[in-house]
């Protein structure tokens, strides 16, 4: 008889339960097709979305039966083994692997309650932080009142700030007294629920600090600035007192107004469903998680999303989110040309995000973010994962936090 490990038993039981509805989904989308051109309709006309009839239709319902079962079978025997839950485990590997699953399908996870999906928390060293006075003392023993708070990006964990032997919240715990804190997250979820989850996570820390809070930073990377960004204007509508100590948040590579390559996914799935032969192939374009949809137009707050379909373009774009008053706010972009004014400068930026996105730059006034140039910085021959582990990324950053504010115009002209 096989024998597993539980924590070996709890993956295959989650992932069990994936390929269960996979298995079903594609079923479905394979009945569907199927049945669309037996009708042999016109190559415009309307795709009918119910199922196949006769024999066609029993032997896909026979398909599903037998998944199921055979899956509910395979998932009885592994819960002998497994526990309810996955316990920690801060294995680089399995974590990336889980970080990525999570910003791909995370929703899906969470709401079928999937063993895989990532619960939100601050940790240290990949171990989830206790928020409480006496245990965050003691896991954090050498904690000051200056905390930076790192949020990391799309299909990623906090593990992953380290690169190449490099951590920009280490190196500013080293440079400047600040003590680091990681946001671990399910990057699948709306960035609104996140942002809210943050916004009372940092309260709760704030309360808890072992010693008195002078100040908290942000850094966030990519689509963790989006949620900085969100979670402090849930702080303000809730009144929430930890925003009073926030006195600077960074931006590095993150998109604020949305991402191209998920605009071009939406514009695929549109044609995809155009026709009834490929009706329901736009539908695994539509397997892809709340977090990226909500990239398109960097959806900030509930507002933002709720009541609408988040696979159809929106006719009308949403207001665009002010940064919060009395923070500091910089914003690093990553340039994959070499120099400045470059053509690849502008339509590439840093491979996945736009330079001017991540500068909070608009050719619209009114949804310009206002960030004035001593607080922007481009580190050119620099792709979206090398702005992790630049050390001029790092300087800039560290320039910023330690230097007097009036040193910001010089800061810049050395850009």
């Amino acid at each position: 008889m096989l024998k597993f490990s539980p924590i070996r038993a709890a993956d295959l039981r989650a992932y069990n339960r994936m390929a269960i509805d996979a298995t079903i989904a594609v079923t479905d989308l394979l009945e569907n097709m199927h049945h669309n051109i037996t009708r042999l309709p016109s190559v415009r006309g309307a795709a009918s979305e119910e199922p196949a009839r006769g024999i066609t239709g029993f032997v896909y319902r026979c398909v599903r039966g037998v998944t199921r079962s055979v899956g509910h079978g395979v998932d009885l025997v592994l819960s002998k083994v497994a526990p309810s839950e996955l316990p920690a485990d801060p294995g680089t590997q399995r974590e990336t692997l889980v970080s990525a699953l999570n910003g791909l399908v995370g929703d899906y996870l969470a709401q079928t309650g999937n063993p895989l999906q990532i619960r939100m928390s601050l940790r240290r060293d990949g171990v989830p932080l206790v928020l409480e006075p006496e245990t965050l003392g003691e896991a954090i023993p050498d904690a000051t009142g200056k905390i930076v708070v790192l949020a990391h990006g799309l299909c990623m964990s906090d593990l992953q700030w380290t690169r190449k032997g490099h951590d920009h919240g280490q190196a500013l715990r080293a440079d400047g007294g600040f003590t680091p804190v990681y946001l671990h997250y399910n990057s699948g979820l709306h960035v609104s629920t996140n942002g809210a989850g943050f916004s009372t996570l940092l309260e709760t820390l704030a309360r808890s600090w072992p010693v008195p809070v002078e100040q908290i930073t942000i850094i966030g990377y990519s689509m963790g600035g989006l949620i900085a960004r969100s979670a402090c204007e849930h702080a303000r509508r809730e009144g929430h007192t930890w925003l009073e100590c926030l006195r600077e948040i960074v931006f590095i590579g993150t998109p604020h107004y949305g991402s191209p390559l998920e605009r071009n996914g939406n514009r695929l799935d549109a044609l995809l469903g155009a026709s009834p032969y490929t009706a329901a192939l736009s539908r695994l374009g539509k397997v892809r998680s709340a977090g990226i949809t909500d990239l398109r137009h960097a959806n900030l707050i509930d507002d933002d999303w709720q009541n609408q379909d988040r696979f159809k373009p929106k006719t009308r774009k949403h207001d665009v989110l002010p940064l919060p008053d009395g923070v500091r706010c910089f914003a690093i972009a990553g340039s994959i040309s070499k120099r400045a004014g470059s053509l690849g400068e502008r339509l590439a930026g840093d491979g996945l995000v736009p330079l001017y996105s991540a500068l909070g730059l608009h050719r619209d006034q009114a949804r310009n973010l206002g960030l004035p140039e001593s607080r922007r910085w481009i580190g050119y021959r620099t792709n979206h994962l090398g702005l992790l582990s630049s050390r001029d990324a790092y300087e800039r950053i560290r320039g910023w936090l330690l230097e007097e504010p009036q040193g910001e115009s010089a800061l810049a002209r050395t850009a």
